[in-house]
């Protein structure tokens, strides 16, 4: 979520097409109707019902100590 004072992020459109009519396989009078939160929560249902976290700060320094190249 955007802090307070930032600017607005734009509605990521071909993420949300993508997920709901290609990976979903919604008819397009589906999407249309369907909430953003609707189609949130079908997407985390492909998941199993988990959401997914977002990087934190560590995570490229752990992965790369327990993968690192060789």
């Amino acid at each position: 979520m955007p802090a307070f004072g930032s600017e607005p992020v734009a509605f990521p459109w071909e993420d949300a097409m993508a997920l709901g009519l290609s990976i979903l396989r919604w008819s397009p009078e589906t999407f249309w109707r369907a909430t953003p939160r609707e189609l949130m929560a079908a997407g985390q249902g492909l998941l199993g019902g988990r959401t997914v976290e977002p990087a934190v700060s560590g995570d490229l320094r752990r992965l790369m100590e327990a993968f690192p190249d060789e």
